[in-house]
C-alpha cells in the first residue's frame, strides 16, 4: 500500500519536462507535510496557492501579461460536477492577473487521467493561455490540453502548484 503524497510548502522552483510538456511548478512533493487530500480540502489554500503563484507567473510573462492578450483556464472536471480546487485557485489567479479566466475550455470524456480523453467545450478569445493544474504527476493532462489547444494555434505556457514526484 502506497503512502499519500505530502508537500511540505518549501519554496522549490522548477521546470519540468514529463509526457512532452514543459511545466513550471514552485512546490514539490514531499516526505513530510501535509497530505494533498488535507490540502484539497481547505479552502485557505486556495488563497495560498494563487498568492504564491501569482509572482511567479508575473516574473516569467513580465509586461506581456497588461496587453490583453492573455487568459487563465484549467484543466476540465472529471469527478466534480461544481468548482474543484484547480478550477478555483485558477479563477484567484485570473482575478489577481486581471486577465480573463475561463473554466470550461475543455470537456473530458473520460474519468482516468492517463490518455484522457479532451473535446474543445469554450474557445478563448486570448492567442495566449496560462494552463493551471494544482498537482502533476505523470503530466497526461497537461499533454492532453497542449494536444487539444496548440493545434488550433494557441501560445501555451503551463504552471502547477505542487510537482507531485520526488
Amino acid at each position: 500500500k502506497s503512502t499519500e503524497a505530502r508537500c511540505d510548502f518549501s519554496y522549490k522552483l522548477r521546470l519540468t519536462r514529463r509526457s512532452n510538456v514543459n511545466f513550471i511548478s514552485i512546490w514539490q512533493k514531499t516526505v513530510y507535510g501535509r497530505t494533498l487530500t488535507d490540502i484539497k480540502g481547505d479552502p485557505s489554500m486556495i488563497d495560498f496557492f494563487a498568492k504564491s503563484l501569482v509572482p511567479v507567473i508575473k516574473e516569467m510573462l513580465g509586461y506581456n501579461l497588461r496587453n490583453g492578450s492573455w487568459c487563465i483556464c484549467t484543466s476540465p472536471k472529471r469527478r466534480h460536477k461544481t468548482k474543484n480546487f484547480a478550477t478555483l485557485i485558477s479563477e484567484q489567479i485570473g482575478k489577481m492577473l486581471e486577465i480573463p479566466f475561463y473554466e470550461d475550455v475543455a470537456f473530458c470524456h473520460t474519468k482516468q487521467r492517463v490518455n484522457a480523453v479532451f473535446t474543445l467545450n469554450v474557445l478563448p478569445k486570448e492567442p495566449n493561455i496560462i494552463v493551471f493544474d494544482d498537482f502533476v504527476t505523470t503530466g497526461q493532462t497537461l499533454a492532453a490540453m497542449k494536444h487539444l489547444l496548440q493545434p488550433l494555434g494557441f501560445n501555451l505556457v503551463f504552471f502547477t502548484g505542487i510537482n507531485n514526484k520526488l
